[in-house]
């Protein structure tokens, strides 16, 4: 904390001698690198060893029609993304060398944007944030220090736009298959004696590929700020309101595979109502489970950024940050056939019967403080940097509407839970070019995380959880320097991780932590014309936390540590501008993701023929050794040949081919999604005529060959047969079919 005195009293010193500097800060030069200090602790550049992808917004410009944030990012190496409504709007999520959302650090001009408690990240509520986009860094394996949750699979560092020196305007629309539409406007100030301001705002509305999964999606950007020879200071608001029919059940196997006998066979034995069995008989893929008409999961969330960097001196620059996150929205459920003592168990009329209405809510705040130090001077750059940040987040039910027999008061609370969590980190990271040739980096980080909850779970289960987590998180590498064109790097990093809060509510057994040794190897080759990529993983993972197949006391599935896991693989990067006209980028990640050992656990129910009640429910557990990671495709691969045949105008084919994925960890091929491979083509022209700055067209063709395939699923497995029979173990498959060929079509309008 004394360094944090230190700085801001040498920042109120200095911007009170530079007060009198009233020139306009014009230079782009001395603009991007008073910009960069606000992420030069945090970010990869040439010479770090590790593996990075830099995407800019230029680059983004084209697709950016309305699709979420991961969608965008699907053609970068070892990414994997998918839509629970078929066409990439609405819920969204993306995986990087098979670690889901959870395990991947997200941070927004160097803020952390994980949930406290889950850990994922929710792009929904940040609807066209690509558009306020300076650029995105995409870090892969451990990376470098940051702020927040650990990354156990890779950093999605991202950047908002830097001040611009001129004023300007711009709108775009767009509209596309499924009643995909998008909005905006942005516009800005340019500098003005020292000051600037900026803004956006946008509505994206999508009736999704997915019956009934439409998305009502609205944010807005707000950004003004101060900038002279020495001092930055930027605030920013910026936020989103969503409303999205809810599709996250998935689609049963048979009716993906339009497979009536199998379709049949699932109706038989899950009793549905005879609208649910018409709407599994009639809807195919894009079949969505949920009818009732306001099955909606509707949420709001603002935040509130406020960052300060200064240059003390040619060597020494700082960065402080703070941010304030205000969220607060629900999810809304009609339930049939409920009982009255699933909601009230203290009732006088516990067994009622009826329907209900349900929301269920989340109301947090979320406060975090980043700063970082750099000192710079001949061969050393040292970076002292760190940060701390608060959640605190209630977790409630109420009943909207019911039919019980019995008299329940209108938006009665039927459970409540408070949780919180408070995330502390420092780190010490040095950058040393030992010789002209050879880089080394240090880079040293301790974190503390305190978590507490208390109250009742939506299945009325008591909370009571208080842990505290103590990570040393430390980083060696080096780079070395063949020659003009090429270099070679290696690193070992380590890296630990909480468990989540459904980990530490759930679990009848309390997890421990997760530990991950990162080893990475590189080789870098960059010509006027070419560059050649190849990086090697090993990630060792020591109580990696998986699903079992086990449940918890109420049904839901849980997970365990397994004490042995890795991912090793190697990911290949190529590019070739064969001529002024036509290149070829490439990416390529082969790998294998094993658990040496685990427990799997299935559930066999056997009952009384005569009256159908359950006589036993017990565990089976198989032993399962050297097994696939669920949701790990060995082989992962990505291209974009463009083609620009006429000044301003482009046509790019995007490629992507994602290997089998299992759908748990058991490597059964009766439970996976197979291997796809899918094409999209993007057409961009830009004119510039004299009465306006631009116009730019810019058309986006998905799944350009018409594939039917799927990029996510579940699965569950269990057993539900006469008492002392052999029937084998009963199987579920769920499926998220995504769209089959469709179109975006945009103009963008720039004054």
């Amino acid at each position: 904390m004394k360094n944090l005195f230190l700085f801001l009293a040498l920042l109120v010193f200095s911007v009170s001698v530079n007060s009198q500097e009233n020139q306009v800060q014009q230079d782009s030069t001395k603009t991007e690198k008073l910009d960069e200090v606000l992420l030069s602790a945090t970010r990869a550049k040439d010479k770090t060893p590790v593996a990075f992808t830099n995407i800019t917004k230029v680059e983004l410009e084209s697709v950016n029609l309305g699709q979420d944030l991961p969608i965008l990012l699907n053609q970068l190496p070892s990414v994997v993304t998918t839509s629970d409504a078929g066409a990439g709007v609405g819920y969204t999520g993306i995986r990087v060398r098979g670690s889901d959302a959870t395990r991947v650090n997200v941070t927004i001009n160097g803020i952390p944007y994980n949930d406290a408690e889950s850990q994922g990240t929710f792009w929904v509520n940040m609807p066209d944030f690509v558009s306020s986009v300076e650029d995105i860094q995409l870090q892969r394996g451990v990376g470098t220090s940051t702020n927040g949750s650990g990354a156990f699979g890779a950093s999605l560092n991202i950047k908002t736009l830097k001040p611009s020196s001129e004023g300007y305007a711009s709108t775009t629309n767009a509209i596309g298959s499924f009643g995909t539409r998008k909005h905006n406007i942005s516009f800005g100030s340019g500098l003005k004696n020292n000051f600037y301001a900026e803004g956006r705002l946008s509505n994206i509305q999508s009736d999704g590929y997915i019956d009934r999964a439409r998305a009502d999606l609205n944010s807005y950007y707000l950004e003004a700020g101060f900038l002279n020879k020495r001092t930055a200071v930027k605030a920013i608001v910026f936020g989103g309101k969503e409303e999205t029919y809810q599709s996250w059940y998935g689609t049963p196997e048979a009716v993906v595979n339009n497979d009536r006998d199998e379709i049949k066979a699932f109706i038989d034995r899950n009793f549905p109502s005879e609208s649910d069995t018409q709407n599994l008989l009639n809807s195919g893929r894009r079949y969505n489970f949920y009818t009732y008409d306001n099955e909606v999961d509707n949420y709001q969330q603002t935040h509130y950024q406020l960052h300060v960097s200064h240059q003390f001196n040619t060597n020494l620059s700082a960065n402080l940050s703070g941010n304030f996150t205000r969220g607060k929205g629900y999810f809304e459920q009609y339930k049939d056939d409920e009982e009255l003592g699933d909601y009230f168990p203290n009732s006088s009329n516990a067994s009622d019967e009826g329907d209900v209405i349900r929301r269920r809510w989340l109301d947090n705040d979320f406060y975090a403080l980043v700063y970082s130090f750099n000192y710079k001077k001949d061969a050393l750059n040292l970076y002292l940097g760190g940060g701390y940040n608060i959640y605190k987040g209630d977790h409630f039910g109420e009943v909207i509407w019911d039919s019980f027999p019995s008299l329940i008061p209108i938006r009665s609370n039927y459970y409540f839970s408070y949780g919180e969590k408070s995330d502390y980190n420092t780190y010490i990271k040095a950058e040393y070019d030992i010789s002209d040739n050879l880089f080394a980096l240090l880079d040293l980080q301790y974190r503390r995380v305190d978590y507490k909850s208390v109250g009742t779970s939506s299945d009325l289960l008591d909370i009571n959880v208080k842990e505290t987590f103590d990570f040393f998180n430390p980083k060696l590498g080096l780079t070395y320097k063949i020659d003009n064109y090429s270099t070679v790097y290696g690193s070992l990093a380590i890296a630990n991780r909480e468990p989540n809060r459904d980990d530490l509510t759930k679990n009848p057994i309390r997890p421990k932590s997760e530990r991950l040794y990162d080893f990475e190897f590189g080789y870098k080759l960059k010509t006027s014309n070419l560059y050649v990529i190849a990086n090697l993983y090993y990630m060792d993972y020591k109580d990696q936390l998986v699903l079992t197949g086990d449940l918890d006391d109420v049904g839901d599935p849980i997970r365990e540590n397994v004490a042995n896991s890795y991912r090793a693989g190697i990911e290949l990067q190529a590019g070739y501008k064969v001529s002024e006209q036509i290149r070829i980028d490439a990416n390529a990640t082969f790998s294998q993701n094993k658990i040496k050992e685990f427990d799997y656990v299935v559930y066999d129910t056997q009952y009384d023929t005569n009256t159908f009640e359950s006589v036993s429910y017990e565990p089976v557990i198989t032993q399962f050794k050297d097994t696939d990671i669920s949701f790990s495709p060995n082989v992962i691969f990505g291209n974009t040949l463009t083609y620009a045949p006429i000044k301003n105008g482009s046509v790019a084919l995007l490629s992507k081919y994602v290997g089998k994925q299992y759908l748990d960890n058991t490597s059964s091929n009766r439970k996976s999604i197979d291997a796809y491979f899918v094409n999209d083509l993007n057409l961009s022209y830009k004119i510039q005529p004299k009465w306006i700055k631009e116009i730019a067209f810019n058309v986006l063709v998905n799944n350009l060959f018409d594939s039917e395939y799927v990029s996510n699923g579940y699965t569950y497995s269990y057993f539900y047969r006469p008492l002392n029979s052999n029937d084998a173990a009963i199987t579920e498959n769920f499926y998220y079919p995504q769209a089959t060929i469709n179109f975006l079509a945009g103009i963008t309008l720039k004054f």
